[in-house]
């Protein structure tokens, strides 16, 4: 979503444009991304005061995809988290209880509103058997005064407390695109991923077995794609110039 559609609440040339051909040629498509705090319907309602129409429906987060792949490890469990209601509700979702009490799992998401309290409990609860997840590894998140720690920092400090590292569901594990494909029933082999990272994005779409476009509107640079091993199928200046492959 960020860097690809829009940047800084602001729509990015040819987005509007592209999601229209997509709606026209009838193509089913998902808008990802790694933020876990708010729900696909909030997320919707930022789109569209940037002047994009994007269903809820049409929405996939890392909240979203923890919660699939929870309700399939183990369906009506329970979980303390750390996080904010798109994670929470997403969690309700598929009929698991959020609790401090002997919970299978920890749960972490972001959030702008981490506790010392919540994580010492966090820790305490692994320590004590329940199994740690967390939504994405991102280390930090973006703000208008500049980074801010995100769920990888957090993380990062629970694992050092309890030596437990967790499962990160969201990019760059590319779970998070089969699930995705699941919720559209695509198949990899006729279904392209278009991000704005080599190191999430394009990595994860390789490994789910994507075509997989970069475009240079959000933080790679072309002279970065040399830094990896890996190279994305397609390298386009926007998103304006994959109309033309719908």
């Amino acid at each position: 979503m960020d860097g690809v559609l829009v940047h800084e609440e602001r729509a990015l040339p040819g987005a509007a444009e592209f999601l229209q051909t997509l709606t026209d040629k009838h193509r089913p498509f998902l808008v990802l991304t790694n933020n876990s705090i708010f729900t696909p319907r909030d997320l919707a309602a930022r789109l569209l005061r940037s002047g994009l129409v994007v269903p809820e429906e049409s929405i996939w987060t890392s909240a979203l995809a923890t919660a699939t792949f929870l309700d399939d490890q183990l369906p009506g469990g329970s979980a303390y988290v750390i996080g904010e209601a798109g994670l929470t509700t997403a969690l309700h979702a598929i009929g698991y209880t959020l609790t401090d009490t002997d919970p299978d799992f920890v749960v972490l998401g972001e959030t702008r509103t981490y506790s010392f309290e919540a994580i010492t409990k966090a820790i305490r609860l692994i320590g004590s058997g329940a199994r740690f997840i967390a939504t994405n590894p991102d280390v930090t998140g973006p703000s208008a005064e500049g980074p801010t720690p995100a769920t990888g920092s957090v993380a990062a400090l629970i694992t050092k407390a309890t030596g437990r590292e967790p499962y990160f569901v969201g990019k760059p594990n590319p779970m998070m695109f089969r699930s995705a494909l699941n919720r559209i029933e695509a198949h990899s082999e006729n279904t392209m991923m278009i991000g704005d990272r080599m190191d999430t994005d394009v990595v994860a779409g390789i490994e789910a077995g994507l075509d997989t476009i970069l475009v240079l509107t959000g933080s790679t640079s072309e002279a970065d794609i040399q830094k990896y091993p890996f190279r994305p199928g397609r390298v386009l200046p926007s998103i304006a110039e994959v109309i033309e492959l719908i």
